[in-house]
């Protein structure tokens, strides 16, 4: 299954079209880290996280993985983790994927700057539940968590997300 972006925030799949939070930098052609934008490209899904204390499993063709207390992702562009899943505390910078406001409850890394990453090219681009009040990401793609939902339930490793300006 193919998904798309559009760099006016709208996300379609399977006939269904929903708005969407991206960067807040926009939609970029040259990602950096920090920069706030969500990178152009055909990225594939990685995988699912989720949050078992608030989510049952998601059915979906992903691997799936809980979301522990001590998971992080590196964005230390000067680490060899760079852009890696990580245990935290973590001697990098690293944010962490157990967040009390809901956004990480599902996360789907897109594949984005991880083969291999390139320091500086931006890192944890992921698929993720929407900041509320329609507020912009710091460069993934969100979505309310129902369609959300519904989306990952018709991904498998095939799946890809295209974000065009």
């Amino acid at each position: 299954m193919d998904i798309s972006v559009s760099a006016d925030g709208w996300l379609t799949f399977a006939g269904e079209r929903h708005p969407c939070a991206l960067g807040w930098s926009g939609v970029v052609s040259d990602k950096r880290e920090g920069d706030g934008g969500t990178p152009v490209g055909r990225l594939p899904l990685r995988c699912l996280y989720y949050r078992a204390d608030r989510l049952h499993r998601p059915a979906t063709g992903l691997s799936v993985y809980q979301i522990a207390s001590d998971d992080g992702w590196c964005d230390a562009p000067d680490d060899p983790n760079y852009n890696r899943p990580v245990t935290l505390p973590y001697p990098a910078s690293a944010e962490s994927l157990w967040r009390e406001d809901h956004r990480y409850d599902l996360i789907v890394p897109l594949g984005w700057n991880d083969d291999p990453p390139v320091p500086g090219r931006g890192s944890a681009i992921f698929l993720h539940v929407a900041p509320p009040e329609g507020r912009p990401t710091a460069g993934c793609v969100g979505l309310p968590v129902d369609v959300l939902l519904r989306l990952v339930a018709l991904c498998d490793p095939a799946t890809t997300l295209t974000v065009s300006r």
